[in-house]
């Protein structure tokens, strides 16, 4: 009888939906538009294309991230609840040095402060790198789709630490920016890769797990 009642318990629980899928997408559009900007690819990163980043930081990169984070904790997967709330206040912080009343965004800041703002924001985001460098070794017996885009995040983040803490360097932010694009790529597809599989699609594309 008490097997029973726990089978029946299970059955009524309600199903909960992988939010892995959602976080990579809003981390995947939000890192493909800054990483447009940093890159010079599309538009600039000086006027409209500011007020745009911010809107995805706060929003999509930042609150939905973390949305999705509190349900990988209600999952069971310590990595993504890490990884998503993590990269969710990332973008809020982010998104909160943009905002026009804080001196107008990571630029003036160095124009305001000079040298010690650009160190300021390299330092930022020196401690992403070494974050980001530890979660890809969390990733090494997951797939290579996730791999790749903690590999790939771990190159962006280095190659933006190395630009604001040179001066900051437009070559190695463009840089970033570049790889920051192949990054969101990569997010999107294993994004795709968990809805697919999810369903019934017509088709579903590899993730290469390897554990």
């Amino acid at each position: 009888m008490a097997q029973y009642a726990a089978e029946r318990a299970e059955a009524a629980a309600p199903a909960v939906a992988n939010p892995a899928p959602l976080g990579l997408s809003a981390f995947a559009l939000t890192t493909f538009v800054l990483s447009s900007s940093n890159a010079g690819f599309l538009f600039s990163k000086s006027g409209a294309g500011t007020f745009i980043v911010l809107g995805l930081a706060i929003f999509y990169g930042g609150i939905v991230q973390v949305l999705a984070g509190l349900q990988e904790f209600r999952a069971g997967n310590t990595f993504g609840a890490t990884a998503f709330c993590s990269y969710g206040g990332f973008w809020m912080s982010l998104g909160f040095v943009l905002l026009p009343f804080f001196a107008g965004g990571t630029k003036n800041l160095v124009d305001l402060l000079g040298t010690d703002a650009a160190a300021g924001v390299g330092v930022f985001l020196l401690g992403w790198t070494i974050f980001t460098v530890l979660m890809f070794l969390a990733t090494l017996r997951s797939s290579l789709a996730l791999m790749g885009v903690f590999f790939f995040l771990s190159l962006t983040f280095l190659a933006l630490t190395i630009g604001w803490l040179a001066g900051p360097s437009t070559a190695w932010i463009q840089i970033g920016g570049w790889l920051g694009i192949i990054t969101a790529l990569i997010a999107w597809y294993t994004a795709l890769a968990g809805v697919l599989g999810a369903g019934k699609a017509m088709f579903t594309l590899p993730t290469f797990p390897r554990s």
